[in-house]
């Protein structure tokens, strides 16, 4: 049997931040990274503060593990044109919030979770890893590994790897068979559920924790409105791609097929997300929240502002 649990994305807001549930952080982390991980602290950063109607598009957590090493989640539900362009961004500033000012580049290593609940060109495969081990020499093969020395290891002549590495998790591309343990943890991310012979680190705890039938009316009220928030994203996008990829295909008898296509999709993204900013608008959430969301600049939002007509609500005549 199947237990129903809260989504891991709507966990992180706030249950995966407290410190009686780094176990189920701990657990994730151990079977994925395949070592004993102890999480130490949740981390605050221009990354992954936290906005009260940032409900849709991602949610991070930024945690510190032992080893004072570094571990990013991210989790994204509509599709990214940027995807990658992002997520390097906030590993780039998370390497430079380390380095005080004036400091040493005492770097530490970077873990990346990034979670896309969407296509990125995968056929079959749902679990990615992606790391630099060194320089290679171009001449005679020669290594050298991408790592300094420690001075916070005992003895302090030890070097550690300080490139970052990547994994990335594509639940939906997940066919159920369970060939490891972290296929467990994909399991779960894929259906919010836990089945009951899994035994993956943490999964237990997230059984208890995450259970839905322990939340409050008012909880599952806004739990409810969260999922339906989401579906009404992946609609949106799915309708507007596939406009955009209808119209594509017609100008692509013009232009060339391909590029058509290409066009009609891009074109039908852009519409998804200025629908959404419309939407979002409509709900009173600051301007800010929505170019941080869709990743509409601020020229462009401004220019559809326009055609929108928003209603604003006029002073009261004195």
């Amino acid at each position: 049997m199947d237990r129903e649990i809260i989504s891991f994305d709507y966990a992180m807001k706030d249950i995966l931040r407290q410190k009686v549930n780094f176990v189920i952080l701990e657990g994730f982390l151990t079977t994925l990274l395949n070592r004993k991980v102890k999480v130490l602290e949740i981390l605050e950063s221009e990354g992954n503060k936290e906005y009260s109607d940032d409900k849709v598009n991602r949610i991070d957590i930024k945690a510190k593990i032992d080893g004072s090493e570094i571990a990013i989640f991210e989790i994204q539900y509509a599709d990214m044109i940027d995807f990658f362009g992002k997520m390097l961004f906030n590993v780039g500033r998370a390497i430079v919030e380390q380095i005080r000012e004036g400091g040493k580049y005492n770097v530490k290593k970077i873990y990346v979770i990034s979670i896309a609940y969407f296509d990125l060109g995968a056929t079959r495969e749902y679990l990615f890893n992606a790391k630099m081990e060194g320089f290679k020499g171009i001449n005679f093969g020669e290594l050298i590994p991408f790592a300094q020395i420690d001075e916070l290891a005992h003895p302090k002549s030890i070097s550690k790897d300080i490139h970052p590495e990547y994994y990335l998790i594509l639940p939906k591309k997940f066919d159920e068979k369970i060939r490891s343990q972290f296929d467990q943890w994909i399991y779960t991310l894929k259906n919010s559920a836990i089945k009951s012979d899994f035994d993956a680190p943490g999964l237990k705890e997230a059984g208890k924790r995450l259970d839905m039938l322990k939340m409050t009316d008012a909880e599952r009220r806004s739990y409810l409105r969260h999922l339906e928030n989401i579906r009404d994203v992946n609609c949106s996008m799915d309708t507007y791609f596939a406009k955009g990829h209808a119209e594509g295909k017609v100008e692509g008898e013009a232009l060339g097929e391909a590029r058509g296509i290409e066009k009609g999709k891009l074109e039908g993204e852009a519409h998804a997300k200025l629908e959404l900013a419309k939407k979002m608008k409509a709900e009173g959430m600051g301007d800010d929240v929505i170019y941080k969301i869709t990743g509409l600049s601020n020229d462009l939002f401004a220019k559809d502002s326009a055609k929108a007509k928003w209603k604003v609500r006029k002073p009261a005549k004195k």
